[in-house]
């Protein structure tokens, strides 16, 4: 069966083609991330389509930041990082788990162009920071869970048509194996390690506390990090020459200078919505 699942593997791993329209300021990004921040990706491949389809959420992908490699300050997680990263130790890093490669560590501006979005674990302490990217460094080399490969590929198909027995479970309790993982799940594991909350179940008592539960790690998806009110979501637009102008010193130019594909998509700097055109939007 490995080779059926390597070629489903390269099936939901190919991406169409991006539009030319980064909304992300990569390099700003790079330079406010934290260690144990989660960085939220809008994937373009097969299987990005499947997880946007069923957790009605662009974040398609998620990955625990660690910072650069010369910054860890505990020598055993540095040369467990070495095993599986010979880049420069300057370079920021990223722990995340990948459709057909595992738990694999890789720079962050391997997603230079790409729309982004960073989730900080509000108040999260510095030794918990810690643990959580501890555990993101042991679970290097892990597997990816291949059952959830076969779960997202028959979200390809119309459920209808398919014998109920054949549907999937995904995100279901008793999905994949133990000492397999996928991108959510790993980290939501990690966070696990300190009871850092992502999205639990809390119950209001009638004497007015609250009772809380940890969801199963294996329920986590990427939009998870998004709605959860213990992350905070911070957005580094790309903002080019005019960074920290304010709205009303931007530079505005003329439409006519974009391409024809691109002039259907924006307005000349001096448009203004007419009555007759909010008509047309109702």
């Amino acid at each position: 069966m490995t080779w059926l699942s390597n070629l489903i593997t390269r099936f939901l791993n190919t991406e169409r083609s991006r539009q030319d329209l980064p909304l992300c300021d990569l390099n700003a990004l790079s330079a406010a991330a934290q260690s144990g921040d989660v960085i939220l990706l809008e994937g373009m491949s097969r299987v990005s389509d499947v997880i946007r389809w069923v957790t009605l959420s662009p974040w398609t992908h998620a990955a625990l930041f660690i910072g650069p490699l010369d910054q860890l300050a505990n020598p055993t997680l540095r040369e467990a990082v070495r095993v599986h990263y010979q880049g420069p130790t300057d370079e920021p890093l990223l722990i995340e788990s990948f459709l057909g490669h595992g738990t694999i560590v890789q720079p962050l501006n391997v997603y230079e162009g790409q729309h982004l979005r960073l989730a900080r674990p509000r108040d999260l302490r510095s030794p918990d920071a810690a643990r959580v990217v501890e555990y993101a460094i042991s679970r290097l080399g892990a597997a990816y869970d291949v059952r959830q490969i076969f779960d997202l590929l028959r979200f390809l198909f119309p459920w209808f048509i398919l014998p109920k027995r054949w549907r999937s479970s995904l995100f279901q309790l008793n999905s994949g194996k133990s000492t397999a993982t996928v991108c959510s799940t790993m980290i939501a594991e990690a966070f696990g390690q300190v009871q850092f909350p992502i999205l639990p179940l809390v119950l209001r008592q009638s004497d007015g506390s609250a009772r809380y539960y940890r969801r199963n790690p294996k329920l986590c998806t990427p939009s998870d990090f998004d709605y959860s009110p213990y992350f905070d979501i911070i957005k580094y637009p790309l903002t080019g020459n005019f960074s920290g102008t304010r709205y009303d010193q931007i530079d505005w130019h003329s439409m006519t200078e974009l391409t024809p594909q691109q002039q259907g998509l924006y307005v000349d700097q001096a448009f203004t919505a007419s009555a007759h055109d909010i008509q047309q939007t109702d």
